[in-house]
């Protein structure tokens, strides 16, 4: 039987540095080539060994090389970023070929924790996702920056709604020639990107009205077509997590430990894993919580006791984790959400 062999890839924009070890560790082949997957696949299986583990760190193009060496039958793994970073910081000298050759270790010695490689329908969702609130922040940005600079010339905005806020604006600068001159081009700009923000928000609610999956995580208190998307797009699987516990730590919502000798001290929340996720949670227990037309429900009444003991900040985490819990679990089991423990 073949000794199976070990690879560590180091991809960067152009070219990728390929570094494949023996079982004992020693270095068999050394290679650069273009960071392309069907390059890639092509260069390896030339070899003619047998691979035992592929190590790609997680980065920008990874997913994309990780499909197509997948497709090949190849035993990919997609590597967690902290854990790869934590072992290739001890290397003094940091070159591309030495990243490759401490990848192809960590694979050898198994010394690494796997990433799940969302499916390309995710992926599309978390594009739609990130786009729209991209140019959201964009307009805002062109507003937020108007309102103060209007203000050096004593003319204030106000509180107006973004329907109004064009209207504001032309009405202010009016009587000042070389003001609106300046600020009318901002004003179209702004127009611009939010025409667009309406069309990628269309698009968002057509995809969840479709999606039954995002339908049935909306029967949940605070959880709108946004926050139903999102957590679609980040969970991507509801089985790749053994219980439904795993997810509020997973997306950063449980506090750090330390803990040495007679020394444990419980800190603030992690905030590891996908901050778009932890937002969204975030947003959905601020709403859960706060809104006083929301539907009473147990877990709102649970929130409000860890409110009135710990503080509405410390409740408003509490609520998002737990409700991180509840969603995997109506996802997996099928369920809407239950609204009393009568039901449950």
């Amino acid at each position: 039987m073949s000794q199976q062999h070990f690879v560590g890839l180091d991809i960067s924009v152009k070219e990728t540095a390929i570094c494949i070890v023996d079982p004992h560790g020693g270095v068999v082949h050394r290679a650069s080539v273009e960071s392309d997957p069907v390059v890639i696949r092509e260069h390896l299986i030339g070899l003619g060994i047998v691979f035992g583990r592929i190590g790609i760190e997680a980065g920008p193009l990874s997913s994309w090389l990780y499909a197509g060496l997948v497709e090949a039958d190849l035993p990919a793994i997609l590597v967690e970023t902290r854990h790869m970073h934590a072992a290739l910081s001890a290397r003094i000298n940091k070159t591309d070929r030495n990243d490759a050759q401490g990848i192809a270790q960590m694979m050898r010695v198994g010394l690494f924790k796997a990433v799940h490689v969302k499916t390309p329908a995710s992926q599309q969702r978390r594009l739609l996702l990130t786009s729209r609130k991209l140019l959201q922040r964009k307009a805002y940005d062109i507003e937020n920056d108007l309102r103060g600079q209007l203000r050096t010339f004593g003319l204030k905005v106000g509180t107006v709604g973004a329907a109004r806020f064009d209207a504001r604006v032309r009405e202010l600068v009016d009587d000042h020639e070389a003001v609106a001159a300046v600020v009318i081009p901002l004003l179209l700009a702004r127009d611009a990107l939010r025409t667009q923000l309406a069309k990628l928000h269309k698009l968002l609610l057509e995809a969840v009205r479709v999606d039954p999956v995002c339908r049935r995580l909306m029967t949940a208190p605070g959880v709108g077509p946004v926050v139903a998307l999102t957590y679609r797009a980040c969970v991507d699987n509801p089985a790749r997590f053994s219980r439904s516990r795993c997810v509020g730590a997973h997306y950063g919502l449980t506090p750090r430990l330390y803990q040495s000798g007679e020394v444990s001290r419980t800190g603030r929340v992690s905030r590891c894993g996908d901050a778009m996720m932890r937002t969204a949670l975030y947003e959905a227990g601020l709403v859960l919580l706060t809104s006083p037309r929301g539907r009473w429900s147990s877990l709102k009444a649970w929130g409000m006791g860890v409110a009135r003991r710990r503080g509405i900040q410390k409740a408003i985490v509490a609520v998002a984790r737990k409700l991180a819990i509840v969603l995997h679990r109506m996802w997996r089991d099928n369920t809407q959400f239950r609204w009393s423990a009568a039901q449950a």
